[in-house]
């Protein structure tokens, strides 16, 4: 039987953080980062899958869906700070033998933690998220020309926040573009449009370097504490390409990898397909 999921917010340091919760704490802990333009809304599908099964939490970060969004001379907007803000949320929850999901910013958000918290971590579930610079493809490259020289080429990377580009991500490489609702990306794309949104969105485009710089860190942290992980990719991401998922061997080589046809969102189509993994990961893995 499905539990309800519940939709709730806390306060971290005058922040209202909102999250989605299903199942109770006696269940195995799947925590659920999701990526940009995003919120937790990416992860309803799956959620749903798995809500009898996991205690699933799902929050939205500051900037994004349904949390407190400041402007940027009120919350500094770096991986590192949105880092301490979710660490923040998995102490007050209590949460502990996490089973971690990182989908795009999700990635440097979490491996963040587990590279500070690794005692924290049961196991990661990678979903088209980089540690390995061959992971960034072509598609990427006016991002990282913003990194390089934002003065140059902020007017490229504000196409990224368009809706163009919001339904480009959604449906480029996608298996069959009418799995993908419509709604997922118009969401998206209502929250990017909000006053003195861009400027939230184009300074973590700017940070963005920090977390390449700390590809290092986080596969010393893959080698040395060795977490069980799966990787589900989208191969056809023109973003984060298939070299990034497979490049997780190199640290992980008891890494479960599997590639779906599909793009960066590939939960839109895929969601089932991946639920029967997790569970079965979870399941192998479980202590």
């Amino acid at each position: 039987m499905k539990n309800q999921i519940l939709y709730k917010k806390i306060e971290i340091d005058s922040l209202s953080i909102f999250y989605r919760e299903v199942g109770t704490e006696n269940l195995p802990t799947l925590l659920l980062l999701h990526g940009f333009p995003s919120s937790s809304h990416m992860f309803r599908d799956l959620i749903n899958d798995l809500s009898d099964k996991y205690y699933i939490i799902a929050p939205d970060y500051p900037g994004f869906g349904q949390s407190d969004s400041p402007n940027t001379d009120e919350l500094n907007y770096t991986f590192d700070n949105i880092s301490l803000i979710i660490e923040r949320f998995i102490d007050l929850l209590d949460l502990k033998d996490i089973n971690l999901y990182v989908q795009d910013y999700g990635g440097p958000v979490g491996f963040r933690i587990a590279s500070r918290r690794p005692e924290l971590i049961q196991s990661l579930i990678i979903q088209n998220a980089n540690s390995y610079v061959e992971g960034f493809g072509t598609a990427a490259q006016p991002l990282v020309a913003y990194i390089e020289n934002p003065e140059a080429n902020e007017q490229s990377a504000r196409f990224f926040l368009s809706m163009d580009a919001t339904k480009w991500q959604y449906l480029n490489g996608a298996d069959n573009p009418k799995k993908i609702s419509p709604d997922s990306y118009s969401m998206d794309q209502y929250y990017l449009n909000r006053s003195g949104n861009n400027e939230i969105q184009l300074a973590l485009f700017r940070d963005y370097g920090s977390n390449i710089s700390k590809y290092e860190e986080w596969q010393h942290y893959f080698r040395k504490h060795k977490p069980h992980a799966l990787v589900v990719w989208g191969k056809n991401d023109e973003m984060f390409i298939e070299a990034g998922g497979n490049a997780y061997k190199k640290d992980l080589p008891s890494a479960e990898i599997h590639f779906f046809n599909g793009g960066h969102f590939i939960l839109e189509e895929h969601h089932l397909d991946v639920a029967k993994l997790i569970d079965n990961f979870i399941l192998k893995n479980k202590k």
